[in-house]
């Protein structure tokens, strides 16, 4: 085996210390009564004992569990799905009430077979959340919906509190670790969110370790800026499978710090970035940060 072949060995610091106290039990055992489904599972989420057990936050994987696409790095299953649950957005409104979450993060797989990309469920199960958590806020994480600026418009009418969708990666290795999706078409679904509705916050993430630049990465937050998005999430890309990308790089914590300064230094309004960062970690802390951006900015103009 070649050096260039030879599989990287991960660092003390991504060592994982797992909780699986009532509250894990409690929340899994929930998800499985109600049929839903979570990305904390599908994706191998690292930080999945964190969150459950306890911050007791999870992010909800609606339109089902099987993805359309087949992106390189995501352990989410990939097939063509055969059903459409239009009851899935009472179920999970009733778990974020019965789990009583201040911040709720809500996803899902691409749907590509579906005209408008699933954003009809997506915009239902936002309200949904509303009508039986008022105070909750609410978070949405979806595909690029085909890149279709009526999927998106529906979607925005929901008035989630943050609009999230991530580039996952630099310019030049999205053709190799995405799939259909464009780095471009991205960064204009993340504009035509900010035009639609200028007062909800956007956010992107990015994964670091399938080899690119260090110059690359600050030109991601450059792109995203220039497109007025305002919180950036940084997290180090782990090999889900062997069939999956390998691992090029990890990164040290010392490096993550850097560029979580880089990017506030940049504008953005708050950046999590750390070797365990996921596109929804600490995602209610985030959505205070956005919020106190917007007051002081509102009360510096006079408004």
């Amino acid at each position: 085996m070649t050096v260039e072949n030879r599989p990287q060995r991960k660092p003390e610091w991504l060592k994982i210390k797992l909780n699986t106290n009532e509250n894990y039990t409690g929340l899994k055992k929930m998800m499985r009564n109600k049929n839903l489904h979570t990305v904390c599972e599908e994706a191998r989420c690292p930080n999945i004992h964190e969150c459950w057990a306890v911050r007791r936050t999870a992010t909800f994987m609606i339109l089902g569990d099987t993805c359309t696409r087949a992106c390189r790095f995501c352990a989410v299953k990939t097939g063509l799905p055969t059903e459409l649950d239009l009851q899935e957005p009472e179920r999970v409104a009733d778990s974020v009430f019965q789990m009583n979450l201040k911040h709720a993060v809500i996803t899902a797989v691409a749907r590509d077979d579906l005209r408008d990309g699933g954003a009809a469920v997506f915009a239902e199960t936002v309200r949904a959340v509303r009508r039986k958590s008022p105070f909750t806020t609410v978070e949405v994480l979806p595909s690029d919906m085909g890149g279709v600026e009526e999927n998106l418009r529906t979607l925005m009418n929901a008035r989630p509190d943050i609009l999230n969708h991530n580039i996952e990666t630099v310019r030049r290795l999205t053709p190799r670790v995405r799939a259909r999706a464009t780095y471009d078409r991205s960064l204009e679904f993340l504009r035509r969110a900010k035009e639609m509705q200028p007062d909800i916050p956007t956010k992107s993430s990015l994964m670091i370790g399938l080899g690119e630049t260090w110059e690359e990465i600050i030109e991601v937050m450059d792109d995203l800026r220039a497109n007025n998005v305002e919180i950036m999430t940084i997290g180090q890309y782990l090999q889900p499978t062997k069939k999956h990308l390998k691992v090029v790089k990890y990164y040290t914590p010392e490096e993550f710090n850097e560029l979580r300064l880089i990017a506030m230094s940049k504008g953005f309004s708050h950046c999590e970035s750390g070797p365990l960062v996921r596109s929804s970690y600490h995602a209610d802390e985030q959505v205070n940060a956005a919020a106190r951006a917007r007051t002081a900015a509102l009360e510096a103009a006079g408004e």
